[in-house]
């Protein structure tokens, strides 16, 4: 059995039901090679942090910030749940050490892997909903969360790169960028996605992603660094 006592000191909770926490550390290939042990992995109660997580966000934001309009506290909101700001806090709290992962995800770096770390940030939030109630989520949200907003929102990482490569290309080249597909590889289940962000028809940079979506950000973070309008 897992020892929390670091944990639970860190987040100021009580973590009672280890059968619970169990699942909330234990990734989908944990499954794989343990399927004798009838066990669970923390999909379903990421699935429930993740909602937690995004009501408790939104409700600090319209209270909070009563000028801002629908448009600006969804960026902040995305900024929030963002899953690479989410797996800076998963390592502040050393989530990883405390995971379930398979031989091969061990052996990859999974403990330290980004989406990993973000969606075991988000299935603690379950599991401390399911504990303590939603008083308890929203109070851990606020501590490790929503304290950062300020920092995001000076830094400029609520405008997303698409955004701000369309905005300072209409400034700057009186064109507004596009994008297309260079290539696309990988079975359905498992795409990786080339995209090329475009001004003029030049082809400023490339990305890559899982998605065309992803990609695409990716290929705008790219051509600002390029263009140096970063």
């Amino acid at each position: 059995m897992q020892d929390y006592k670091d944990l639970e000191k860190k987040m100021g909770i009580k973590l009672k039901d280890k059968d619970l926490m169990k699942i909330t550390f234990t990734h989908k290939s944990y499954l794989n090679e343990h399927k004798k042990e009838g066990l669970e992995s923390n999909e379903r109660i990421e699935f429930l942090g993740d909602a937690v997580l995004e009501l408790a966000v939104t409700n600090h934001l319209f209270e909070h910030y009563p000028d801002q309009t629908e448009g600006q506290m969804t960026a902040f909101r995305s900024a929030l749940v963002k899953g690479k700001h989410l797996a800076e806090i998963a390592r502040e709290l050393e989530l990883g050490r405390h995971l379930f992962l398979s031989n091969g995800e061990e052996k990859s770096g999974g403990r330290e892997k980004s989406y990993i770390l973000a969606n075991t940030l988000e299935s603690l939030i379950g599991a401390i909903y399911l504990m303590q109630g939603y008083d308890a989520a929203e109070k851990f949200i606020k501590k490790f969360v929503l304290t950062r907003l300020d920092q995001i929102i000076k830094d400029g990482h609520h405008i997303d790169s698409k955004s701000k490569f369309q905005e300072i290309a209409q400034e700057k080249e009186a064109f507004t960028p596009y994008y297309e597909v260079i290539s696309e590889e990988g079975p359905d289940h498992n795409k990786k996605f080339t995209m090329g962000a475009y001004i003029k028809d030049e082809l400023i940079a490339k990305g890559t992603g899982k998605s065309k979506q992803l990609a695409e950000e990716n290929a705008a973070l790219n051509a600002l660094k390029k263009k140096k309008w970063n």
